[in-house]
């Protein structure tokens, strides 16, 4: 589908056909992004969504944890820092 872009102050819209909005689930608002030159339009993700997956993803909180032993302390830790 060809559309024009219509002017809106110093920007440029365009108009999504209704059944075009439905038939993507676009609800108020949508999440923008380019990617090779062209423009995507999606519907907008719930904030966090997916977080959960990606935690299993990478593995058990043990490793996690492990990474944190190893650290050590610091100046700030012995002199600053208050339990």
């Amino acid at each position: 589908m060809r559309t024009e872009l219509v002017r809106i102050g110093n920007s440029r819209g365009i108009r999504i056909p209704k059944p075009i909005i439905e038939q993507c689930g676009f609800g108020e608002q949508v999440d923008l992004r380019v990617e090779n030159h062209r423009l995507i339009v999606s519907s907008q993700r719930a904030p966090r969504q997916r977080w959960e997956e990606a935690f299993r993803a990478a593995g058990p909180a043990t490793e996690a944890e492990l990474l944190l032993e190893d650290a050590g302390t610091n100046e700030f830790d012995h002199k600053e820092w208050k339990w």
